[in-house]
């Protein structure tokens, strides 16, 4: 297929990962970056530059142009690129108004060129295969959505959390903007494309940060056939949690986890693929491939923005816990729970008085804009949490206690290598063992599964140790999506394949991962077998095996928080990171005045990579100096022991001692929902 001619606006922000995307489909001969268009120029491109997008299309020959703009420019970018000959691939949401959506429909219907709307959640197979999963009609959708967000999130640009900008809609809401892509997959999933499809819509929107959009809301639509989608999110939650589509049938019900393609149905998460929708529309322009999010299938989406866009201004929710770099309503991810399981709206839980807090409307006729990173004055009220909702989140528990959350975040970048981890793990007194994307490494993730080179593939995150040059950020990371994750006792069993930056499936993996109790202490049971799924052997290398002395990592990796006091690691046979480094021994310890984590290999003997002054982290070395080779397969596991305070050398080596060996355990039989067997 000859290369499409590619044009990308807006590139000081998202926009940026626009034009990587062009580049890594550049590498397989799909795309050429023919310019780019922003008022500012892009310094480190060498390509064309314009501040007249129709000019640019014109000049370069481009036949794509991908529009990352804010979205009140939009529709009139759209009409012109459309009108100066290029296909469009247009930012989510598409426009602000109905009307300024009906403008490019008609640039596209006069112009017989395709308009996509990077809704990419909406490339993801889950979307159409979730009602087959919950064996029964879809009757009701709830919408879960909690996440947080700085200050410095709402003064990024001048149209940040507003609702206006010098007269003209910006809609930059928590419904329109962060949780976008929540309500267009609830649409999508049930069927609600065009305006027509939603009859009635519910709106409760208020604010607690210093701006004049929602920040944290309700919508309740009822679709023309009688469906009801119960929307509630929030940018005020104390941490991170995936948001998902509580799908309601008549007697069963499922959970659609959007940002990670999974669909979980009686506690077993199948995932699926996503395809890339500029990779769809290059297709489309070149072969016909039937484009999967044309402009007519956002129209309930923008229905639901235009009424928001009319509603009055939200309400001020005062007396919010201030943190240092944020606001907080503590408790609103469980009334987001709530609400998408009883299909309420906040307000019908009680919100605001249930957590203790109160609203107020608008101080002023006229708008507040997001003008500081600071809240703005309010009252003192007390905050008094919600009545707890537990999150639907994969837990791990010894005994009675959680003791580990098994983590897989839709908003991590490809260079971090996104992959299943645990996070946080705690010891029996709540003690927090694990760290994630900590300053000095960001692409470390509690406890995981990470190579940093299998076939030249980066599964480890971060830089490529390049013999001669040293570390470089190269475009060679893959990621470990996830096909099936089941629970067994005390645990999980899952299956994920070892994805390469070009979709190539490299390894098939099978993990467990199981939690028990032992005297004093709990100890974590993970097994790990890499099937090769290349046709070839498989090289697994480290940084060492090319010439990075000491850098034998990759494999089984914890990383442990750094600011813990007294840190020391030790073997039955030495003492101190330069001696344990790089030993072979059955088991090591990572000690602190707090906590101690003792590491027993149960399957396979590998050198030990140890770290402790320069960060805390641990894990066994599968190429420590030599590269390894996987004809076929490759089996490994470990046993953590996870325990308050400091062990001795002689309770570490009685622990270790009595750590058995692995159960016998086989995932072959475990069938794939999508059609295949492990």
């Amino acid at each position: 297929m000859k290369p499409v001619r590619v044009v990308v606006a807006g590139i000081h922000g998202h926009g940026r990962n626009h034009v990587e995307n062009v580049r890594r489909l550049a590498a397989t001969g799909r795309a050429e970056l023919a310019g780019v268009c922003d008022t500012r120029p892009a310094p480190g491109l060498d390509v064309p530059w314009s501040a007249d997008l129709p000019s640019l299309i014109t000049e370069t020959g481009a036949e794509v142009a991908v529009i990352a703009t804010p979205i009140h420019t939009h529709a009139p970018l759209a009409v012109a690129a459309l009108r100066a000959g290029a296909h469009v691939l247009l930012e989510k949401p598409p426009t602000p108004s109905v009307e300024e959506f009906e403008q490019i429909s008609v640039a596209v219907a006069e112009t017989g060129l395709a308009c996509q709307v990077g809704f990419q959640s909406l490339g993801s197979a889950a979307v159409g295969a979730a009602a087959g999963l919950l064996g029964e009609p879809i009757r009701a959708i709830g919408v879960a959505g909690a996440w947080t967000r700085p200050f410095s999130y709402y003064t990024r640009a001048p149209w940040a959390g507003r609702r206006r900008l010098d007269g003209v809609d910006v809609m930059d809401g928590a419904l329109t903007n962060p949780f976008a892509h929540a309500v267009a997959t609830a649409l999508a999933v049930a069927g609600a494309d065009a305006v027509s499809s939603v009859e009635g819509i519910e709106l409760e929107l208020y604010r607690a940060n210093a701006i004049s959009s929602d920040d944290t809301s309700s919508a309740r639509l009822r679709l023309a056939d009688g469906t009801v989608i119960a929307i509630t999110v929030s940018l005020c939650a104390g941490r991170r949690t995936e948001p998902y589509l509580h799908l309601h049938g008549d007697t069963r019900s499922a959970l659609l986890f959007y940002t990670l393609d999974e669909v979980e149905v009686d506690g077993v998460r199948t995932g699926f693929d996503r395809a890339d929708l500029l990779a769809n529309l290059l297709a489309h322009v070149r072969e016909g491939e039937e484009l999967l999010v044309p402009l007519e299938r956002t129209g309930g989406f923008t229905r639901l923005l235009d009424e928001i866009r009319r509603a009055p201004d939200p309400l001020r929710v005062e007396g919010s816990r201030t943190e240092p770099s944020r606001l907080v309503l503590p408790g609103v991810e469980g009334l987001a729970v709530r609400a998408a399981a009883e299909l309420k709206t906040l307000s019908e839980l009680g919100f605001p008085g249930v957590l203790g807090a109160r609203t107020t409307a608008p101080a002023t006729p006229t708008e507040p804009v997001a003008e500081a990173a600071e809240p703005a004055a309010g009252p003192a009220v007390p905050i008094v949490a919600a009545e707890p909702v537990i999150w639907p989140e994969s837990l791990l528990r010894a005994g009675p206690r959680e003791v580990a959350t098994y983590v897989r975040r839709g908003d991590l970048r490809p260079t971090d290598a996104p992959r299943p981890h645990l996070h946080p793990v705690r010891t029996l007194g709540g003690t927090v063992v694990t760290e994630t994307q900590p300053a000095d490494h960001v692409h470390h993730f509690g406890a995981s599964v990470a190579i940093s080179d299998v076939n030249g593939v980066n599964f480890w995150g971060g830089s490529t140790y390049v013999p001669g040059t040293g570390p470089v950020v190269l475009p060679n990371h893959g990621r470990q999506r996830r096909r099936l994750l089941r629970p067994v006792d005390g645990g999980f069993a899952e299956l994920l394949d070892w994805v390469g930056p070009d979709g190539t499936v490299l390894a098939a993996e099978e993990r467990t991962l199981v939690a028990r109790t032992v005297p004093g202490a709990w100890a974590l049971d993970v097994a790990f077998t890499l099937h090769n799924r290349t046709g070839e052997p498989l090289s697994i290398q480290s940084s060492a095996c090319k010439g990075r002395t000491g850098a034998g990592y990759g494999g089984f990796f914890w990383r442990a928080p750094k600011d813990s006091p007294g840190l020391d690691a030790f073997t039955a046979d030495a003492s101190g990171e330069r001696a344990v480094h790089g030993s072979l021994s059955p088991w090591l310890a990572l000690t602190s005045d707090d906590w101690s984590l003792l590491f027993v290999q149960t399957i396979g003997l590998d050198p030990w990579f140890v770290r402790v002054a320069e960060y805390p982290g641990v894990g066994p070395a599968l190429a420590w100096e030599e590269p390894l080779g996987v004809p076929d397969r490759l089996d490994r596991a470990i046993t953590v022991v996870v325990a308050d305070g400091r062990l001795t050398a002689e309770r570490a080596h009685e622990l270790a001692g009595a750590v058995p060996p692995p159960a016998p355990r086989d995932l072959q039989d475990s069938q794939d929902p999508r059609g295949s067997v492990a």
